[in-house]
């Protein structure tokens, strides 16, 4: 059975040992991959293909369920004709799976990005690991600020929000100075108490007064602590904390066990919760076109979110990255995307970078000359770290959620967005549907309500998909990127001796090149030394 892997994130594989040197190689699990025309040719292959991609069917039956089944109860009178009390035990199987997912969010963000810190070791990983993560730290805050940019000038959310009746549109608060909402961010970032941090964040509010013998009013500043998960906070503490265990070396490996094992079990919880999902997504989608008083601009604005990811993940893959390529290396990207075609389509098949994995490696070392060390080493890294796609997704639906409640998003709540989003790739879970749960994150560290998730979870099944393909496109841009920085650190370094050389000795006298001895040999067989090797060998 495949995993469906999160949002596109490229982490359905086995957890990833140290290896002599500190890079992580990470093994991949048993996946089975199986072709349009394997699953049509015996009734074993299409049992195989249907249990493989079973939460899939079960989440897409379910939303057309839940549109039914709204529709029908919408035609016999809606929320009046329920009434409150029946509109909320309608809901409730929806609400469930909310809370259950609220519940998880707390033990997988600590847990999952201490034991992701914690493993990634930049003196281990060495120069070419440094590069590598920059890389990852840079494209993904791209795609974080291209999904940001790309909702606020299309307003996917802004159509209905008089339909989806806003919490706070009526409210006229006056609104936080900039260097008020910057202190508070820099707050939250530091909380004096991690035990609040974990249900209390703190935030500057403003109130009436009167002054100078009840002769004035004026605005008085004032601070303290508000409801909702201070999600920064937790997230910065979780990530320093990784770092120094991996400080301590060997007396801190036992607590980052801990930390990992909670993380596996944690990650078990949530793929029991993900065998829930279709239930509750089919009253939350029911119960949210109930409550409208215009479903066809619901459903608009819906699509427009889903156009939205998906243009942004197409600017991203193919403008962003392969202008990246080109600017590092003067190559043409897109004869580098030609060759990862067959793996970049698995990848939209499977929604899983498990499956992906082993044969983007084939393909970066035989169709892009990329070295095998290299490969086998920047693409597991890059399947832990690196999640371009699903940053992006991100983004869009929290400013989506944001606009459907009418919440305005001053830059201090932007830069928390990105930050928030960039921070949770590292050592993200690899569990069904975790960029849903990375999304709920977002909106705690935003203030944004967290039932609005349905109508992420109703199309996600088909958004995960596009994530997939930018977080593994990116990961083999990555490849070819260090492989360019090799080779051209290798040709510097070689250049003088090999002068040196050639002057000292006469040309008969110099020494047959071999393979390992002359940087500069270019064999026909590609950079890996032995390309007839690697066809013959069956990768991972």
């Amino acid at each position: 059975m495949v995993a469906d892997a999160p949002k596109g994130d490229p982490k359905g594989f086995a957890a990833a040992e140290p290896t002599a040197n500190g890079a992580p190689v990470v093994v991949p699990t048993e996946v089975q991959v199986s072709t349009a025309g394997g699953c049509c040719g015996s009734r074993g292959q299409v049992r195989r293909c249907l249990r493989a991609n079973l939460l899939v069917l079960l989440t897409v039956a379910a939303v057309v369920a839940g549109v039914a089944v709204g529709l029908g109860v919408l035609g016999a009178g809606g929320a009046p004709a329920l009434g409150p009390a029946r509109l909320a035990a309608f809901s409730f199987p929806g609400e469930l799976l909310l809370r259950l997912l609220r519940m998880i969010i707390l033990p997988l963000v600590v847990c999952s990005l201490v034991g992701g810190a914690a493993s990634l070791d930049p003196s281990a990983l060495g120069r070419l690991g440094a590069w590598a993560l920059l890389y990852f730290l840079v494209t993904t805050l791209l795609a974080s600020a291209l999904g940001v940019g790309l909702a606020l000038a299309l307003q996917p959310g802004a159509a209905i929000n008089d339909s989806v009746g806003a919490t706070g549109a009526a409210e006229a608060a006056p609104s936080k100075e900039v260097l008020d909402s910057f202190l508070d961010l820099v707050r939250n970032i530091f909380p004096s108490n991690l035990v609040s941090a974990a249900f209390r964040s703190y935030a500057t509010s403003y109130e009436l007064r009167w002054v100078n013998g009840n002769q004035n009013r004026t605005l008085v500043k004032t601070g303290g602590e508000v409801e909702g998960m201070n999600i920064l906070g937790l997230v910065v503490f979780a990530i320093v904390f990784g770092v120094a265990l991996r400080k301590l070396g060997p007396e801190g490996e036992i607590l980052v066990r801990f930390f990992n094992s909670f993380n596996d079990a944690t990650m078990v919880l949530v793929s029991w919760i993900m065998w829930y999902t279709p239930v509750g997504i089919l009253f939350l989608v029911a119960g949210k076109i109930v409550e409208m008083e215009d479903v066809k601009k619901l459903f608009a604005s819906v699509g427009k979110y889903v156009l939205c990811c998906l243009l942004g993940h197409a600017i991203h893959g193919l403008l962003v990255l392969p202008l990246i390529y080109f600017f590092f290396t003067r190559k043409n990207p897109y004869r580098f995307l030609w060759g990862i075609v067959t793996p970049l389509a698995t990848a939209f098949g499977t929604s899983s970078s498990s499956a992906t994995l082993p044969l983007m490696m084939k393909c970066v070392e035989e169709k892009n000359g990329v070295a095998r060390h290299i490969s086998r080493f920047i693409l597991p890294i890059g399947a832990t770290v690196n999640m371009d796609g699903a940053a992006l997704f991100q983004c869009v639906a929290a400013v989506f959620i944001a606009q459907l409640n009418q919440k305005p998003l001053d830059l201090v709540k932007i830069i928390t967005i990105l930050v928030t989003a960039t921070a949770s790739s590292v050592g993200a879970a690899g569990i069904p549907a975790g960029g849903v749960l990375t999304l709920a994150i977002i909106l705690e560290a935003i203030s944004l309500p967290v039932h609005d998730l349905s109508w992420i979870l109703a199309v996600d099944w088909l958004v995960d998909r596009s994530c997939t393909i930018i977080n593994v496109e990116g990961d083999a841009f990555g490849a070819g990127l260090l492989q360019s920085y090799v080779d051209r650190t290798e040709a510097r370094s070689s250049v003088p001796e090999l002068l040196q050389v050639k002057s000292e000795l006469p040309l008969a006298q110099l020494p047959a090149p071999t393979e390992e001895g002359n940087p500069l040999l270019k064999h026909p067989q590609g950079p890996a030394g032995n390309t007839d090797t690697c066809e013959k060998e069956s990768v991972m």
